[in-house]
């Protein structure tokens, strides 16, 4: 399965992607970019009024870019 990771925020969240990455890497999953995915996982918070903005567009926009991708 090839599989796109975004991430938007803090370095928790960075951290939280690489560990994520490791663990689908050595299920034998890969990485890909976005455009090219099975599934699509947006790693975000939404603290602050203006960060739930930019996270609910980033996933509309990695929707539109991957229409037969599940979005998680």
């Amino acid at each position: 399965m090839k599989v796109a990771i975004h991430t938007l925020g803090c370095k928790v969240n960075q951290y939280e992607t690489q560990a994520v990455e490791t663990l689908l890497r050595e299920r034998g999953h890969a990485p890909t970019a976005a455009g090219d995915a099975d599934v699509v996982i947006v790693n975000t918070c939404a603290v602050t009024a203006e960060s739930g903005r930019k996270s609910r567009q980033a996933i509309r926009r990695l929707q539109g870019e991957n229409p037969g991708a599940a979005t998680v």
